[in-house]
């Protein structure tokens, strides 16, 4: 589960870049801006995963990501490119959604899953279609509130890990 930390100062709408480095920099700069992290660590941890494999998924998506040492909750950010860019994805076609996370590597048990679900979401063509129409950040978080922070209300098979950090029971070691 993605944790609810989500806001809409972590989404940005039709980000002109000139290539995957190019929106990889703007990206690392604003999260580590907003997480109080040194932008550089940011940058160097999401090329190198990005030069073990392209984190494009297809249909336009990408979701750089990165473990890191220093932070002890997940950072992320949602990013909608225009124009779209080549991001060395399966199917070759240019991306303009980039879901950024970052992962604190203390909780890599949980990551996988985490990162398997945002997979699932922005696989869904109505939801990629809904980000892609969306006018707002506000419309942004709408979608993606409903889609990949479901658990947030409080129920018998959700618990608080961390504050603000909302895990089902199998993903949290429960």
């Amino acid at each position: 589960m993605i944790p609810h930390i989500f806001s809409e100062e972590d989404i940005s709408l039709d980000l002109a870049t000139k290539g995957k480095h190019s929106a990889l920099s703007r990206i690392a700069v604003r999260i580590a801006r907003r997480s109080g992290l040194d932008e550089h660590v940011v940058l160097s941890g999401l090329l190198y995963r990005e030069g073990l494999g392209s984190t494009g998924i297809g249909r336009g998506v990408a979701i750089p990501h990165v473990l890191l040492d220093m932070i002890s909750s997940p950072c992320v950010s949602f990013t909608r490119l225009a124009p779209p860019i080549d991001f060395d994805g399966p199917d070759d076609d240019p991306v303009d959604i980039v879901y950024t996370l970052l992962w604190p590597r203390s909780a890599v048990s949980a990551f996988l899953p985490a990162l398997s679900q945002v997979c699932r979401v922005l696989g869904r063509p109505q939801i990629r279609e809904g980000l892609r129409q969306a006018q707002s950040a506000g419309e942004v978080m709408a979608i993606l509130d409903a889609d990949l922070y479901p658990t947030i209300s409080t129920n018998s098979h959700t618990r608080q890990v961390e504050p603000g950090i909302v895990m089902p029971r199998q993903l949290s070691n429960a």
